[in-house]
């Protein structure tokens, strides 16, 4: 039996997630997130994928995407067997690291994406791994505070964090204060 088609078309968003093999640890040591969002980095950079946010958990991870030119498919077999492949040089080990292919579902909805976003960042929370979202490194919670998409200098902006916030309100500092707002409200029982 073949897979399904990717439904893909220009600026499509999408809420991209893959877990480990097994259900095993995909980030060993605080080195393994880095060594990912330099690969989703490369990724936005070659693809020209935006990252609308982001969350790492030692065993999965969620993605907030949006591609311009129709082209995840593309942009998360590189993120992920690249990722995969240093991550087994690091550790000297082989074969597989997720557990298949990338679950992806596409958003249609704006209402949508503002729960989307909060269900994302109050992931390490909800998992118990942390009380206090500011203290958690591995998400795009902290970019989102300051309100200031993040670049690399050469290379453009990878993460838009300014394109989440529209979604809550046009003016940034008014956008800043309802997503924390919102984030204060916890999950919707809907994502």
């Amino acid at each position: 039996m073949s897979r399904p088609l990717r439904i893909q078309y220009p600026n499509a968003v999408y809420h991209v997630m893959n877990r480990g093999l097994g259900r095993q640890k995909i980030f060993l040591f605080d080195d393994d997130y880095g060594m990912f969002l330099e690969a989703l980095k490369e990724s936005s950079w070659l693809f020209g994928i935006r990252v609308v946010a982001f969350c790492l958990m030692p065993n999965h991870y969620h993605l907030l995407l949006q591609t311009p030119k129709a082209n995840l498919s593309r942009a998360m077999r590189h993120l992920n067997g690249v990722y995969t492949q240093r991550f087994n040089r690091l550790h000297k080990t082989d074969g597989p690291l997720f557990r298949g292919r990338y679950k992806a579902i596409l958003v249609q909805e704006d209402e949508y994406l503002t729960h989307l976003i909060r269900y994302i960042h109050l992931n390490p929370i909800q998992a118990n791994l942390t009380d206090d979202l500011s203290r958690y490194p591995h998400t795009s919670h902290k970019d989102y505070l300051k309100g200031k998409d993040q670049e690399v200098k050469d290379r453009g902006v990878w993460l838009h964090t300014r394109l989440g916030l529209s979604f809550f309100s046009s003016k940034p500092k008014q956008a800043i204060q309802e997503y924390k707002a919102f984030l204060k409200n916890g999950t919707d029982p809907r994502t």
